[in-house]
């Protein structure tokens, strides 16, 4: 049987070897530019990058975790993401996946993932995995371009527009921002106070601290994201990061994360908000937002937002302490945005 092991300096060249075989030369090229960037995670600790098969010198499958510190009611614990093994063509059915899922799960306190393969999926429920749960999506629209699909032909959507019009004019008009929100470039130890006073609230969630944020979200090559914070006195009551980009059918600024007290429905608002006119700005057609706590979800709907069919399922599965049976049944009173993990990379 291969070795099984974490990552080490050693591998480096037989992972790019792996990731070109795999996906081609551009995989490689990303690889490379993120290197650097995932070394500087505050998170990171004992939990290796890495879980990797060496057969000899060679690398034929790899595991990729991102670490994170994680509140689960109230514990802080180490935590890891990861979107799932990577095996080469030739060696795959022959339990690699499944041996290096196991050493992820015996690796971390938490062990989150999204993004699977179907293949992968079933390993985990053969290993017991509780089931995924959906993270919901809710979308605003800004104009009559926001209910297009590429699926649909040109008429369909044409029609679907001026059907549209009248609604969206109604559900997506602009709303006064009551409270004064500013826009920054990094995050101060104001956040680190929002976040000791909110991880009470919320039963799972990663740690918001200000270096955490400034790592995953001012500092990565990859992406540019926006971000603006809600400021009380000398206290920041809530943040909101979000980022433009174009889809098929329309321009798109989407709620990437956010973090307020769930109960504070004047601030959850005012930060949507915010948004809403930063994507007017950008003349986009739509704002989308992922969220799985059920207060924040109900504080958008508030303002405009429309629950939509979703296609991601987050995985999480708590090996450093006892949770009740139901802790799984939904994500509720979990905080996962699409900025956790890789899943807006």
């Amino acid at each position: 049987m291969p070795d099984i092991e974490p990552y080490s300096q050693t591998d480096r060249r037989g992972l790019e070897q792996l990731y070109r075989r795999t996906y081609g030369h551009e995989a490689v090229d990303r690889l490379r530019f993120l290197w650097d960037w995932a070394r500087r995670n505050p998170a990171a600790g004992n939990v290796p990058p890495f879980w990797v098969v060496r057969e000899g010198p060679t690398v034929i499958a790899a595991c990729p975790v991102t670490p994170v510190r994680v509140s689960v009611l109230g514990s802080e614990v180490i935590g890891a993401w990861s979107a799932g093994p990577l095996v080469v063509a030739e060696r795959q059915r022959q339990g690699l996946g499944g041996s290096l899922l196991r050493a992820w799960d015996r690796g971390a306190g938490v062990v989150f993932g999204a993004g699977f393969s179907e293949p992968t999926r079933q390993r985990m429920l053969e290993l017991r995995w509780p089931r995924p749960v959906p993270l919901s999506c809710l979308v605003k629209p800004l104009s009559r371009r926001a209910l297009r699909k590429p699926s649909w032909p040109v008429p369909v959507n044409r029609l679907v527009s001026a059907l549209a019009l009248p609604v969206v004019r109604v559900v997506g008009r602009l709303r006064p921002i009551q409270e004064e929100v500013q826009s920054i470039r990094r995050f101060d130890a104001g956040v680190d106070g929002l976040w000791e006073r909110v991880r009470g609230s919320l039963s799972l969630a990663v740690r918001r601290d200000a270096r955490y944020l400034n790592w995953k979200f001012m500092e990565p090559p990859h992406v540019r994201y926006h971000a603006a914070v809600l400021r009380r006195g000398e206290e920041v009551a809530g943040y909101v990061i979000y980022r433009h980009f174009r889809e098929p059918q329309g321009r798109v600024t989407q709620i990437v994360d956010f973090l307020a007290d769930p109960s504070d429905d004047r601030a959850v608002e005012t930060l949507a908000g915010w948004v809403d006119r930063e994507a007017r700005l950008e003349d986009s057609d739509k704002i989308r937002c992922y969220a799985s706590h059920a207060e924040f979800r109900r504080h958008f709907r508030r303002n405009g937002f429309f629950v939509v069919k979703t296609e991601v399922e987050v995985a999480v599965k708590v090996n450093a302490l006892e949770v009740p049976k139901d802790f799984y049944q939904s994500g509720d009173a979990w905080h996962l945005t699409l900025g956790d993990g890789a899943l807006d990379h």
